[in-house]
C-alpha cells in the first residue's frame, strides 16, 4: 500500500465525527494519467456515494467520488471495517474501481478509505506528491501483479500415544523378558514422540527450502518481487501453515512464464510436502511503495 498522503485521513482513522449528516467527503481510489472518463461511467463506487469522476491536479488525475461523510466519519468506518463481510464489500468496490481505471491508463491504486474533507483540500495534497506519482507510474506501467503463496502439505497424523506389544505362549522366558524391558510404556512413548518432532522439524524445512526456490525462481522471471507478510491459520484455515506469501511485478506478457514456472516446480522432485496456488493478474498494489523491499524483513 502507499504511505498515507499529506491531509489525508485513512484507515483505521476515518473523518472527524463532527461532520453534518448532509456533509460530503471526497474519496480518492487511485491517481492516473490520461484516463478516459468514459471508462468511469455507470461505476457503482462506493454505495450511497455519487457517480465515480475524475478530479484533475496538475498533469494528472485522481478516480474520486463524493460519499456521505457520515458514514465514513472515525467511529462509523472503524465500526464497519471491524466487520469482515463489510471489509470485504468495500473492498471488493474499491477495487472494482481501480481495475476499470487500470485497464485503459496508468494508474496507481490509493490505500483503501483515502478520504479529503473536500476536492480543495485532495488536490491540494495530491499535488504536493505528483512527482512521486509519475515515477511510481512509470515504474509500473505495463506490469501486473501476481500472487504466489505456498503452504506445508498437511502431514499424516502422527501417533505418540501408548501402544500394547503381545507376546506368543511359546516364547523363551528370557525373551519375553528382555521385550518386556524393551517395550516399557515410557520409553517407547518417548522414542515415538522423539521421532515425530524430527519427523516435523525435516517436514518444516524441507517445505521452506521449497519456498525459498519458489522465490528464487520467479524473482528470476518477475521485474521485482516482494514478501509479504504470511498469514496465520485463522486466515489460512486449520493445518493450512503459510510459507510463502509473495507478490511479483511481471511485464505483461510473460504470464505464461510465470505459470509455466510455477507448474514445472509442482512436479519437481522436492516439491512434494508444499502445496503452491498462484492468484493473478491485478492491478500492482504491492509495488507503488517500493516493491524491492520485503515486508517481513
Amino acid at each position: 500500500m502507499t504511505r498515507p498522503l499529506p491531509g489525508a485521513v485513512v484507515t483505521p482513522g476515518g473523518l472527524p465525527d463532527t461532520t453534518t449528516a448532509t456533509a460530503t467527503a471526497t474519496y480518492v481510489f487511485a491517481v492516473c494519467h490520461g484516463c478516459d472518463p468514459a471508462v468511469l461511467t455507470g461505476l457503482s463506487g462506493h454505495a450511497a456515494g455519487a457517480p465515480v469522476r475524475l478530479l484533475r491536479f496538475g498533469s494528472l488525475e485522481a478516480v474520486v467520488q463524493d460519499v456521505p461523510a457520515e458514514m465514513f466519519g472515525e467511529d462509523a468506518l472503524r465500526e464497519r471495517l471491524a466487520n469482515r463481510a463489510e471489509l470485504e464489500h468495500c473492498a471488493r468496490a474499491h477495487h472494482a474501481v481501480v481495475a476499470a481505471a487500470a485497464g485503459r491508463a496508468p494508474t496507481l491504486p490509493l490505500p483503501l478509505a483515502t478520504l479529503y474533507l473536500s476536492d480543495e483540500r485532495a488536490r491540494a495534497a495530491l499535488r504536493e506528491d505528483e512527482n512521486r506519482f509519475r515515477s511510481v507510474m512509470g515504474r509500473i506501467a505495463g506490469r501486473v501483479e501476481w500472487g504466489v503463496k505456498v503452504y506445508a502439505a498437511p502431514g499424516r497424523p502422527e501417533r505418540t500415544g501408548p501402544t500394547t506389544t503381545t507376546l506368543t505362549a511359546t516364547a523363551p522366558p528370557e525373551t519375553a523378558s528382555a521385550a518386556r524391558t524393551n517395550t516399557r510404556p515410557g520409553h517407547a512413548y518417548l522414542d515415538r514422540a522423539r521421532g515425530a518432532r524430527r519427523a516435523r522439524e525435516e517436514r518444516q524445512e524441507a517445505g521452506l527450502n521449497a519456498a525459498a526456490s519458489v522465490d528464487r525462481a520467479l524473482r528470476d522471471i518477475a521485474v521485482a518481487g516482494r514478501r509479504l507478510r504470511s498469514h496465520d491459520t485463522g486466515v489460512t484455515g486449520a493445518g493450512r501453515v503459510q510459507l510463502l506469501n509473495a507478490a511479483y511485478l511481471v511485464d505483461e506478457g510473460r504470464e505464461a512464464d510465470l505459470i509455466g514456472a510455477v507448474e514445472l516446480l509442482r512436479t519437481s522432485p522436492g516439491y512434494e510436502r508444499v502445496e503452491l496456488e498462484v492468484t493473478g493478474p491485478w492491478v500492482p498494489y504491492s509495488f507503488v511503495d517500493g516493491g524491492d523491499l520485503d515486508a517481513d524483513q
